[in-house]
């Protein structure tokens, strides 16, 4: 069964309209002839929070609101664990119902998206050596506080999410590939369940830095598997055990699921910039990176990259631009 139906597709679209408008969807022609295929560019870069989550974000507080009106329960603030774009949806989101939202990151995060994540209005708490220790002190100041935790993969935020997918669908029907990186499975979620929806034969592929490679080894597992690090520069694939819901849709719905290098993906970051003149984030570039690992497999094709976010800090996306690696951990 799939997690929402059209009908409530559009539903939520009507939900993240107000604040997203429909984010470019863009053949470029300089990209392609560099990559040798033809590629579409999905611009989830491009959103008020600069990234593909805002439309998630929404979506589950709208739906969080509506419950609570309900049952004359609300709440009196939210709070969730993140590496930056998954707390700026919610704190976003949060402050159009003016509700207080805690967000906890882990030391080290991201300076620019942590005061992204304040301006919208959120309390900042720095907790745990990596995302999933910042989940766990998440847990404990949703008992401390009685707010509820917005998880980072829920039904909601996946028919949010999956809003970007019906936009790139609908413009571009024929679209052979898609390649898309997998944090806590949002992005591709929403993607496999819209190609679905509508009918198409598109290959959804999963993409994962080989440092961060959880989902990559259940997929070829076909059980769940942990790892000790995700010591990748890519913060928004920096996960160290997956969702189980996730994994179920990926395990049936995706083609399959490719690691690309640290090297990779500050070569596909580079690559955007001087061919499209955008901004991609370590995880945004996940995606071009798995394409131009493959790209002997795509001659004749039609591929789809999700950009999806362009929030880095300067001090990295500077040391990525000079042909360096960034080092993590």
């Amino acid at each position: 069964m799939p997690l929402f139906s059209l009908d409530e597709l559009k539903s939520a679209l009507d939900i993240v309209r107000p604040f997203v408008l429909e984010t470019p969807a863009i053949n470029w022609p300089l990209l392609s002839q560099t990559v040798g295929v033809d590629v579409v560019v999905k611009h989830e870069n491009h959103t008020p929070a600069g990234a593909f989550k805002i439309r998630g974000g929404l979506v589950y507080m709208e739906e969080l609101m509506q419950q609570a009106t309900a049952s004359g329960a609300m709440p009196n603030g939210v709070v969730a664990a993140t590496r930056g774009n998954h707390g700026q949806s919610v704190a976003f989101a949060a402050s159009r119902h003016n509700l207080p939202s805690i967000i906890v990151v882990p030391e080290g995060n991201s300076v620019e998206k942590n005061a992204a994540m304040q301006a919208f209005g959120a309390e900042l708490v720095i907790a745990g050596k990596d995302f999933d220790e910042s989940r766990i002190v998440a847990a404990e100041l949703q008992k401390d506080k009685d707010y509820p935790q917005v998880p980072s993969f829920h039904p909601a935020l996946v028919k949010g999410v999956a809003t970007y997918a019906y936009e790139l669908f609908t413009r571009h029907p024929k679209l052979d590939v898609v390649y898309v990186p997998i944090g806590m499975g949002s992005g591709i979620c929403g993607l496999i369940t819209v190609r679905d929806l509508l009918g198409l034969e598109t290959e959804i592929v999963g993409v994962v830095s080989e440092n961060a490679p959880a989902m990559e080894l259940s997929f070829q597992s076909g059980q769940l598997t942990e790892t000790e690090h995700a010591l990748t520069f890519a913060d928004g694939v920096a996960t160290r055990c997956p969702s189980p819901a996730a994994f179920d849709i990926i395990l049936n719905g995706a083609a399959r699921i490719i690691t690309v290098s640290e090297e990779q993906i500050g070569e596909a970051m580079r690559l955007y910039y001087t061919t499209i003149h955008n901004i991609a984030e370590g995880a945004a570039g996940v995606p071009l990176a798995g394409l131009l690992s493959e790209k002997a497999m795509l001659e004749g094709k039609t591929a789809g990259v999700i950009l999806s976010g362009g929030n880095i800090d300067l001090s990295m996306f500077r040391t990525v631009l000079e042909g360096k690696t960034p080092i993590v951990g």
